[in-house]
């Protein structure tokens, strides 16, 4: 699979500032609207139609009244040839989907295929994990949640890299030690009285 590097994506650029918050203000802008948004569907009970329309309301007076001001001052009205997707920003936005569906499918492939057993353990209790988190929340509150952890966790953890690399080590070596422990107490004697099982009855 070929796949443009990520790094030369100027979307993922973009996307990887805001969680970052390299850009203070569109980030800032992108919790406002999405705590603005659940308060609103979930808080006061409006329907998401509705929220729309008055969004869109909102903007297309302020774009008109903003047009009319300019007229009145004799200004020329905006270029909105700007607005335009180009052929280059569509190209890159959809080799940005193809690269991330070409890591969902190796991972896909490393998790099953390769037979990991600490992987797929991991993966199947993070699932379960998630599923079980699911019953206490609509997809709107897990959403709003979720836009509030990918704009809080990538910070610190660029931030104390370091100490969580450390802390993540020790836990892996003991997950591992723990592994090592059951499959040595129970896995191989499961496997010993299953081999002394089949040989007692090649014997009778």
């Amino acid at each position: 699979m070929s796949a443009t590097p990520l790094s030369s994506s100027p979307a993922l650029d973009t996307f990887r500032d805001i969680i970052l918050w390299r850009r203070k203000k569109l980030s800032a802008t992108v919790l406002l609207i999405s705590t603005a948004t659940w308060v609103l569907l979930e808080v006061y009970q409006f329907n998401f139609i509705t929220v729309a329309s008055w969004l869109a309301i909102f903007i297309l007076a302020s774009l008109f009244l903003w047009g009319n001001v300019l007229r009145l001052l004799g200004k020329e009205p905006p270029n909105l040839s700007d607005l335009e997707i180009s052929e280059h920003t569509a190209l890159e936005i959809t080799n940005t989907c193809r690269t991330v569906i070409e890591e969902v499918l190796i991972w896909m492939f490393h998790v099953t295929i390769e037979g990991d057993w600490f992987v797929f353990a991991r993966t199947v209790a993070g699932l379960f994990l998630l599923s079980y988190v699911g019953n206490f929340f609509d997809l709107l509150t897990f959403l709003c949640i979720g836009i509030k952890m990918v704009m809080t966790v990538p910070m610190i953890y660029v931030k104390y890299v370091d100490q969580i690399k450390r802390r993540g080590e020790r836990v892996k070596a003991q997950l591992r030690r723990f592994y090592e422990m059951f499959d040595e107490k129970v896995m191989r004697k499961m496997k010993n009285k299953i081999v002394k099982q089949e040989k007692e009855k090649k014997n009778e």
